[in-house]
């Protein structure tokens, strides 16, 4: 594998301290108010080709080598810029992850195939980072549960039935299973396992 130029490896939130903090507080935020979509306004200087920067901020801000990260190879490409940034550890199998990465559709991997948590420490669960061709317009969901008012829709595009039927099983775990970003462009919405969905797929 060849190495990244010395020119991107040096990529990243253009200021690191008080860009991560406030990407952090935007990922409480929307893991706290189920299907709300935002954008994140801290610019990065640049990130991987096929990376969306809100998914390039998400990594430098969350994963470290205390939290090991799994993405499949088809995200290998951003192995030099990642460890470079974050000293991140790459887990060999997804059950090894704290972090995710994952396409819409990505087929070859399920849910349960990450971290769940256990009983006495469900917060030691995965959290997967979903990248997505966009957030709106796609096949839609009704989301219900603690931080939804009511009920909200949400409909990220690549994302299909069998998915959402995966996403169903998730929240049947509760207080175990994963939470999950989904991310577009500049942009991210949370759904963490406590939501319920339902919907026609």
């Amino acid at each position: 594998m060849s190495a990244l130029p010395t020119s991107d490896l040096a990529m990243g939130l253009a200021d690191p301290v008080f860009g991560s903090q406030a990407v952090f507080r935007t990922v409480l935020t929307v893991l706290s108010e189920p299907g709300k979509i935002m954008s994140l306004s801290d610019n990065l200087s640049g990130c991987p080709d096929h990376l969306p920067p809100a998914a390039a901020a998400l990594l430098l801000t969350l994963v470290d080598y205390e939290t090991p990260i799994w993405f499949s190879t088809a995200f290998e490409r951003i192995r030099p810029w990642l460890v470079f940034h974050t000293g991140a550890a790459i887990a060999a199998k997804p059950m090894d992850a704290r972090f995710a990465l994952i396409a819409a559709g990505q087929s070859d991997i399920a849910l349960d195939a990450f971290n769940l948590g256990d009983e006495r420490y469900p917060d030691t669960s995965a959290t997967v980072i979903i990248l997505c061709p966009s957030l709106e317009n796609g096949l839609p969901v009704t989301l219900t549960g603690p931080g939804v008012r009511e009920t909200t829709s949400f409909a990220p595009q690549g994302v299909d039935g069998d998915f959402w039927n995966q996403v169903q099983d998730n929240n049947a775990l509760f207080p175990l299973g994963v939470d999950l970003i989904f991310v577009a462009g500049s942009s991210l919405a949370g759904l963490p396992r406590s939501t319920q969905i339902s919907g026609d797929f």
